[in-house]
């Protein structure tokens, strides 16, 4: 029997922030993770090297036997997800689908905006990422498009991956790094925190902690797992195809160990079927 899965991408350790939320929310499908550890972090990259890792990626969890494929990685997403969908999925796979997480996340924002009915001209939002990713503008388009009028604030805070990788999440150093990037968003009095990278998530506690409790700190991964459920069931020709025997595959382009210790923590899982691969 052919198995098609749904493929997760990411630079590192965070997309299991995104892959743990479809695991919850979607546990019956088939899933693939692959995490480019060697070449991590991307959001320090240029838009060309972001683009050519991520198109390398698809290719291999194209080959693993994924239809549909989602970009976990901020930055992928920001920097590559358009010219794969107008240039390297036609050209190549015409009958793959690829999928960010930067859509989900601003529609999001704006649905919190709306339950809350909240003055969108007097709301304002605070969003935190790689560099790649802010300075790619990519959310204040998206916003912009959905008609906020609104005030955005936008902070590179380029330590935190590496520290989430590194498994220093609870260390004295990383919550003073963590104040001192969000405080001037909590200066200027945020509504509205966008946590712009999919390894911030492991940073929820501490992050809300030093923002203050009056600021509502979006959750990414609830939200793009809610609007992947959300997709599957507008597009039955897709989901009909897809595997549902609850397979989890995982690769890494570095310390398979590491990676291993890592995603059985933060997964619960145990002895993962971990593989190390080369996708360059």
């Amino acid at each position: 029997m052919l198995v098609i899965m749904i493929g997760v991408f990411d630079s590192g350790f965070g997309g299991l922030t995104i892959l743990k939320s479809f695991l919850d929310k979607l546990p019956e499908y088939d899933y693939v993770y692959l995490g480019d550890n060697a070449r991590a972090p991307y959001g320090s990259k240029s838009h060309d090297t972001i683009y050519q890792y991520t198109c390398e990626a698809l290719k291999f969890l194209f080959a693993q036997g994924c239809d549909l494929v989602i970009l976990a990685c901020n930055s992928a997403s920001a920097e590559a997800l358009r010219q794969v969908q107008q240039e390297f999925l036609p050209k190549n796979f015409p009958d793959k689908k690829v999928l960010g997480v930067v859509v989900p996340i601003v529609e999001g924002v704006t649905e919190f905006i709306e339950n809350k009915k909240l003055d969108s001209k007097k709301v304002r939002v605070g969003i935190i990422g790689t560099r790649a990713t802010i300075e790619s503008k990519v959310f204040e388009k998206e916003l912009a498009k959905r008609n906020f009028s609104g005030e955005i604030l936008a902070r590179a805070c380029p330590l935190l991956v590496p520290l989430v990788e590194e498994n220093w999440t609870k260390r004295p150093e990383t919550k003073t790094i963590l104040k001192k990037y969000l405080q001037p968003l909590k200066t200027n009095n945020i509504n509205i925190l966008v946590l712009a990278c999919t390894h911030y998530p492991i940073l929820f506690n501490q992050v809300q902690h030093a923002i203050g409790r009056k600021v509502f700190v979006l959750n990414p991964p609830e939200i793009v797992a809610e609007k992947l459920k959300d997709f599957l069931k507008r597009h039955p020709e897709i989901e009909t195809r897809l595997s549902k025997n609850k397979k989890r595959l995982f690769y890494t382009t570095d310390n398979v160990q590491r990676f291993s210790k890592f995603t059985s923590r933060f997964l619960n899982l145990q002895s993962p079927q971990i593989e190390k691969t080369k996708i360059s």
